[in-house]
């Protein structure tokens, strides 16, 4: 992958809500790790009151399915570096990720990844909280391909050939 000097990205034009994961999209997130025949994964987030509940909410239903987290990491909305937390979060090496927001925190975070790591979008699940055109755009929606999340209805969405697919044309099992 070819950067410039630094993953830091500039800073949004707003701030980052926290938004607060409902139980339609925890209910197809949880779905969708099932079709993807994972046992285990590995959840991050900022460390935002909203984004820790979803952490632990997320944590419970995978458990409670019979999967197995086997990690957790949480990253600041603002930092120097994310390198600490990017590192840790991509060495769990689980069959998916699974993220939740603020945005700022995340945008950052995944920049981090996609420089100093090996971690796959194509193997991410994401909260509504991260289904926002702007953020996506930011970090560069053709790095993200293979992003899937649900919307806080519970709507799949996915990120592909540079474009936000929501709902997904004909298939929720992304």
């Amino acid at each position: 992958m070819s950067f410039g000097t630094s993953p830091l990205l500039s800073a949004p034009d707003r701030p980052a809500p926290d938004l607060a994961a409902t139980d339609a999209e925890l209910a197809t997130l949880t779905d969708m790790a099932r079709r993807r025949n994972a046992r285990t994964i590995a959840i991050g987030s900022g460390r935002t009151p909203h984004a820790t509940d979803t952490v632990r909410r997320i944590a419970e239903l995978w458990e409670d399915a019979g999967g197995q987290v086997i990690e957790t990491v949480t990253w600041p909305e603002t930092a120097a570096s994310w390198l600490r937390p990017a590192t840790r979060f991509a060495a769990a090496r689980p069959d998916l990720w699974v993220m939740t927001g603020p945005t700022t925190g995340w945008a950052q975070m995944v920049s981090r990844l996609l420089w100093s790591t090996d971690w796959n979008p194509d193997h991410t699940l994401a909260t509504a909280a991260l289904c926002d055109l702007p953020t996506l755009r930011r970090v560069g929606m053709g790095l993200l391909d293979g992003l899937v999340g649900a919307d806080a209805d519970g709507t799949p969405w996915l990120v592909s050939s540079h474009a936000l697919l929501h709902p997904l044309p004909g298939r929720d099992d992304r």
